[in-house]
C-alpha cells in the first residue's frame, strides 16, 4: 500500500474492495444522547477541523466511526491512519470517503505522533477507531476549546455498561492519573482516555517520543508540564462489538505506562526524583553507619570496616544524585522553555474566528 492513499470517490474504493471484504455498519451508533448541548452547525466549522482516527485492525467499526463523526462534524477533514492493518480495515475506510493514510511503525504512538505531524488544522480530534466513544460529543468539546481558548479537552468515559470498561483497566486507570496528578499537579480524571480535543498551540509543541499506548500519558504530561489550560468532558463509554477485540493489554501496556510515568517524572521533574532517591540512599547509609559510629565513640575500634567503607560509600551516592538533579533541574527549565516558545509560535484562534459559535440546546 503507498504511503499515502487519498479517497476521492466510492468508485476507487470499490474498485480496492475485495469480494469478500465485510465491513461494519456505516450507520449512526444509536447511543444515547450526549449529555452537552449541540454546537450550531454551518458556524463551528469556520474553524478549520481534523478528526484523526488512528487504525489497525479495525473492519468492523471503522466505517461507523467515520460516519458517526463526519455527521456530528460537518465539514471537518476525517484522516484514518492505518498501521498495517491485514483486514481490510483500508477499503472500508476508503469506502467510507476519509482520507487514508498508512504508518508502517506498529505501535499507536508511532501513529498519533505522525498524525500530529503530517495533518495541519485549527483543532484536533483524535479518537480511537473502536466505536467506543460518542462522536456527538465531539462538537461541544470542540466549541467549548475554542471559546473558552484551551488548549486540550480530555474526554472523560462515563460507561453506559458495566462490561465496557474492565475493572483491571479502570483500576490501572486511576491509580496512574493519580499519580501523574501527584507529580505534576491538578490534572485529569481520566488521563488515559483515547478521546481528546487539542488546539494546534498544543499539537505542534510537543515533542513525542513514545511509541505505545503509553502516549496518552505523554500527552497529558506535556500540557501539565506546560501548564496550558486544559479541560475535561464526560461523554459516554460503551463496549466494543461482539466480534472486536482490544488491542490493550492490561498487564504489558499498564507496565508500559507506568515506565513511561517514571521516565517523564525524572526528564519533567529531575530535582525531586533525584532528591527522593539522594534521601533513600541517605536514610540506607544511616542505618548501615549508626552502629559502626557508636561502636567507634565507645571503644575508638572499627570493626566492621566494609560496612564502613559501604555507608561512606552510598553517602556519597547519595550526594551526586542530588548534585546530578540539581543540574538537570537547570536543563529542564531549559527544555520547558524551548516549548514554551514552540508553543507560543503558533497563532491562537483569534477573537473574529470564534465569534460566530454558539449553542444550541437539542434533545435527541
Amino acid at each position: 500500500m503507498p504511503a499515502e492513499i487519498i479517497a476521492q470517490t466510492h468508485s476507487d474504493a470499490a474498485s480496492r474492495k475485495a469480494p469478500d471484504v465485510v465491513c461494519g455498519p456505516a450507520t449512526s451508533s444509536g447511543i444515547a444522547r450526549s449529555p452537552h448541548p449541540k454546537v450550531s452547525r454551518g458556524t463551528l466549522f469556520d474553524v478549520n477541523v481534523a478528526v484523526l482516527i488512528p487504525c489497525y485492525n479495525e473492519q468492523t467499526t471503522i466505517a461507523r466511526v467515520i460516519a458517526d463523526f463526519a455527521s456530528a462534524l460537518p465539514g471537518a477533514r476525517i484522516f484514518v491512519y492505518d498501521n498495517n492493518s491485514s483486514d481490510a480495515s483500508v477499503e472500508c475506510a476508503l469506502a467510507a470517503h476519509a482520507i487514508v493514510r498508512s504508518e508502517k511503525a506498529q505501535g499507536k504512538g508511532n501513529v498519533v505522533r505522525r498524525m500530529l505531524a503530517d495533518v495541519d488544522a485549527d483543532v484536533y480530534v483524535l479518537v480511537d477507531a473502536d466505536a467506543t466513544y460518542d462522536a456527538r460529543s465531539a462538537p461541544a468539546m470542540v466549541h467549548r476549546l475554542v471559546a473558552e481558548g484551551l488548549d486540550m479537552i480530555n474526554g472523560m468515559r462515563v460507561a453506559e455498561i458495566k462490561a465496557a470498561y474492565r475493572p483491571g483497566h479502570r483500576a490501572g486507570n486511576r491509580i496512574l492519573t493519580k499519580l501523574v496528578k501527584v507529580t505534576f499537579g491538578t490534572g485529569l480524571k481520566d488521563m488515559l482516555s483515547g478521546y481528546k480535543v487539542m488546539s494546534r498551540r498544543l499539537v505542534k509543541s510537543m515533542p513525542l517520543l513514545s511509541s505505545g499506548f503509553e502516549i496518552e500519558t505523554e500527552l497529558a504530561v506535556h500540557a501539565l508540564s506546560l501548564r496550558v489550560p486544559i479541560a475535561e468532558m464526560p461523554t459516554p463509554y460503551r463496549d466494543r462489538p461482539a466480534n472486536s477485540a482490544s488491542k490493550l493489554r492490561t498487564i504489558r501496556d499498564g507496565a508500559r505506562i507506568l515506565r513511561t510515568i517514571v521516565w517523564l517524572i525524572k526528564d519533567e521533574r529531575p530535582l525531586p526524583f533525584f532528591a527522593t532517591t539522594a534521601a533513600a540512599l541517605v536514610a540506607t547509609a544511616v542505618l548501615l553507619g549508626v552502629p559502626i559510629i557508636t561502636t567507634y565513640l565507645e571503644t575508638h575500634l572499627v570493626p566492621r570496616l566494609p560496612t564502613a567503607v559501604l555507608a561512606a560509600s552510598i553517602m556519597l551516592l547519595a550526594l551526586l544524585s542530588l548534585c546530578c538533579g540539581m543540574i538537570l533541574d537547570t536543563v529542564s527549565r531549559g527544555r520547558r522553555e524551548m516549548k514554551r516558545i514552540a508553543y507560543l509560535a503558533s497563532r491562537p484562534l483569534t477573537t473574529g474566528e470564534t465569534e460566530g459559535l454558539s449553542f444550541e440546546r437539542a434533545l435527541r
